[in-house]
């Protein structure tokens, strides 16, 4: 028992209760307090620049600057193709964005770089929203985000991320990846970031670059095409938090956008090895500090080895404990270490202790997002996590190796649909 309740604990995380427990106080109290008056100050879209960086996007760009301009006024959509090799210009081009062909690939902080400076945003807006190019906004994305800049100590408001689900993957392993990745979402926005973006905590630990606004006049402060990063998104955050730049602002019911998904497991897996990557090589060019959010984050990151240690191991444990009771049920005799082992963690324990704690996630993904079949996918979300794991601690072993840039590899991408 005790092992089994080690596991859950383990599975469920000690984030996970600290964090949703801060998110429902941010709930309580939202409650308590009335809303005030309209700011007459409030940001508006003509405040607003979009500006997407694209590679090789000929399939989904046309959909996602359609999306984009139902947002801000014409003229205030900028795309910059970052050495594509298709049609990608020419298709953004005929559907109404400003772009700015760059050659050769930069990387895509190398890209958002360019777009600033050619352009000319921080000068002329308020407000940049940093978009990619197979993601689409929800139609109320400006309504509901611009209202978290009325605090002014608010410098970026961090954009929620939902998986689109047109088109429909083709293959059962697409349809368990991209729902798999749907609860992933709704997991770290719920449980995590909504109480990590309070106003009392001001952790949160990533500024997603798929959809995410930050105020302009702090893009000069922050180093985006830091050398040696394969992604850009974890080390603008933290530049905010390192350099005391102001508040991050998060609301799972605001600034929601679509983004497709990989469908295919090679993709999946490079995709997440990526993030990985982007993450463990930021941590290592800001180090630690004695302050609240890298105090938080060393937590995170040692939950997150044990765990991910843990998630790999479950499968030899399994099938060392489960050997040796058959072993003794058939009559031999194994090593006493063995039996004390088995003992200690039966193969019940090791099963349900991941399974259950890991299925509780998927029912409460569910009561969220309303994908109803993703009940019947569930169980096979624990091999997907062990994936993750793999990949997480792959990351960290080339996090230490001489840094890699962030030169663009798009994943196979299904012709755009409709995000709604």
């Amino acid at each position: 028992m005790l092992a089994f309740l080690l596991l859950v604990f383990i599975v469920i995380g000690l984030n996970t209760l600290v964090w949703t427990t801060a998110g429902l106080i941010r709930v309580a109290r939202r409650r308590l307090r009335p809303e005030g008056p309209v700011p007459a100050s409030r940001l508006t879209p003509a405040d607003v620049a979009i500006l997407i960086a694209a590679h090789n996007e000929e399939l989904t760009i046309s959909a996602t600057i359609r999306s984009a301009l139902q947002q801000v006024p014409e003229g205030q959509v900028f795309i910059v193709s970052d050495g594509s090799g298709d049609a990608t210009v020419d298709v953004a081009e005929r559907a109404g964005a400003n772009v700015l062909d760059l050659h050769p690939n930069r990387g895509k902080a190398g890209a958002l770089v360019a777009g600033i400076r050619e352009f000319r945003l921080a000068e002329r807006f308020e407000v940049v929203l940093l978009l990619d190019a197979d993601t689409q906004l929800d139609d109320a994305y400006l309504d509901s985000g611009l209202p978290l800049f009325d605090d002014g100590d608010v410098v970026a408001v961090a954009g929620r991320a939902t998986t689109l689900v047109d088109p429909r993957p083709a293959s059962f392993m697409g349809r368990l990846l991209v729902s798999y990745r749907e609860r992933v979402y709704v997991v770290m926005q719920y449980l995590y970031k909504f109480g990590q973006a309070g106003r009392a905590a001001n952790v949160v630990a990533i500024v997603p670059g798929f959809a995410s606004m930050y105020r302009t006049r702090i893009l000069d402060e922050i180093d985006i095409d830091a050398p040696g990063l394969a992604i850009e998104d974890y080390n603008m955050t933290f530049e905010v938090h390192a350099k005391r730049l102001g508040r991050i602002a998060f609301d799972p019911r605001a600034a929601i956008a679509h983004t497709q998904d990989p469908d295919r497991l090679h993709d999946y897996v490079r995709q997440v090895r990526r993030w990985n990557l982007g993450f463990w090589q930021t941590v290592r060019r800001h180090g630690f500090r004695l302050r609240r959010f890298w105090l938080v984050l060393v937590v995170f990151i040692a939950e997150l080895l044990t765990s991910s240690l843990a998630l790999l191991l479950v499968l030899p444990a399994l099938v060392l404990t489960g050997g040796t009771l058959i072993a003794i049920a058939i009559g031999l005799d194994p090593p006493l270490p063995l039996r004390e082992f088995a003992e200690a963690l039966p193969p019940w324990s090791l099963v349900l202790g991941v399974l259950v704690p890991d299925y509780v996630l998927t029912v409460f993904s569910v009561l969220v997002s309303r994908r109803w079949s993703d009940l019947l996918l569930g169980p096979a979300f624990v091999v997907v996590r062990v994936l993750d794991a793999a990949a997480c601690l792959r990351a960290l072993l080339s996090a230490l190796l001489p840094q890699t840039g962030g030169v663009w590899r798009s994943p196979t991408r299904r012709p755009a649909g409709d995000a709604r």
